[in-house]
């Protein structure tokens, strides 16, 4: 799967090779930011629709778009390095990890937002 492979090589240092995220990733550090947070069912990666999932993965955390306006992230911006495809792929692969109750919950949160 190209998506696993992508993820390892660029997401897996901070997000963890199993999708597990940093410990305690919702607990500031000293320096004020957050640990990288998981991918799997118990992050909050799906609750998120994918057009700001691909624009974080793109550009980082933006402060006033993709973030809070005074937040300051370790979110690196991999549109210099990753095409549109290999950020999709990426995506493909955590998607594939979830649950199909996590898949219907996302769906519910993604149709609710539309509205």
């Amino acid at each position: 799967m190209q998506g696993k492979a992508i993820y390892a090589t660029n997401c897996a240092a901070c997000h963890g090779a199993s999708l597990q995220g940093q410990p305690n990733w919702r607990q500031r550090l000293p320096n004020g930011r957050l640990p990288a947070p998981p991918h799997d069912k118990t992050g909050h990666t799906w609750h998120h629709p994918d057009v700001i999932l691909i624009d974080i993965v793109k550009n980082g955390l933006v402060p006033g778009r993709t973030a809070p306006s005074d937040y300051v992230s370790d979110m690196s911006a991999f549109g210099g390095s990753l095409s549109d495809e290999e950020v999709v792929a990426v995506f493909a692969y955590i998607k594939s990890a979830w649950p199909p109750k996590v898949l219907r919950a996302r769906k519910k949160v993604t149709l609710q937002r539309q509205n």
